[in-house]
């Protein structure tokens, strides 16, 4: 499986044109962040975790000429945001694309983007099958997904795991119930928004001891704020197999 950080920003951590603060003024590629995504290599299929607004531009950048599937974390904008970019590929591949995601958030999809769902649609709009999610394991062609149920407040979101390689972002609270599902992982990303406490993401040190419980041999921190600090700055401070993601950051596991 080969995977790729699309994005590992927040709305927060975007570049802001004029800032003044160091991360917006570094130089170094990892300090640019488009909103958090990642792409999934696996068995011959494309998937993406959330197509955030930055969607299109992250398609661009890494070449992306298939996608089998989406699945979605949880219905918040900066993860939702690029769904009608998705109308590319199904110009290519000529059929629809299944979006996977628990029951609120394709309520929410089919609110915002009600054109892709009228009964009469318009011509070229983005052609979607919805598939309905729980805590519950699933397939999608063959290829094995666990939802990893976590907290982002009082937000019920999911996380996934792909057989050793599990994914959480937008997190504050890992459920009892969920860390069972964590035992194993080779490979862990999950999300450190900041130094500073938050009302619904990990905060940096919440982050590493989270992934010192789940134990992954290797932890990747994503959906990273300008406030955290300069990429090279930061990544020093960190335990032995932790690590800051950054924007195409290509994984095998």
């Amino acid at each position: 499986m080969i995977i790729t950080f699309l994005g590992t920003g927040t709305s927060q951590g975007v570049p802001v044109i004029g800032c003044p603060c160091p991360v917006c003024q570094s130089l170094d590629f990892r300090d640019k962040r488009f909103r958090t995504s990642i792409h999934l290599a696996v068995q011959g299929q494309s998937f993406v975790i959330d197509t955030g607004p930055d969607f299109r531009m992250q398609m661009l950048r890494e070449g992306t000429k298939q996608l089998d599937a989406v699945l979605f974390t949880h219905e918040h904008k900066d993860h939702t945001a690029g769904l009608d970019d998705i109308r590319p590929f199904n110009f290519y591949q000529k059929g629809d694309i299944p979006i996977f995601g628990r029951a609120a958030v394709i309520q929410q999809l089919q609110r915002e983007y009600a054109y892709i769902f009228n009964d009469k649609k318009y011509p070229g709009v983005p052609q979607v099958a919805c598939v309905e999610i729980d805590h519950l394991p699933f397939q999608i062609n063959g290829v094995g997904i666990t939802p990893l149920p976590v907290l982002h407040y009082k937000l019920p979101v999911l996380g996934f795991r792909i057989g050793d390689f599990s994914y959480i972002t937008d997190a504050n609270s890992i459920p009892e119930e969920t860390y069972p599902l964590l035992e194993g992982s080779e490979v862990l990303v999950l999300n450190a928004l900041q130094r500073e406490p938050h009302i619904s993401h990990f905060t940096l040190d919440q982050a590493i001891e989270q992934a010192q419980r789940i134990g992954a041999k290797k932890t990747y921190f994503t959906h990273i704020a300008h406030r955290l600090g300069l990429h090279a700055e930061v990544e020093k401070e960190l335990p032995e197999g932790m690590y800051l993601a950054f924007d195409g950051l290509k994984l095998h596991v």
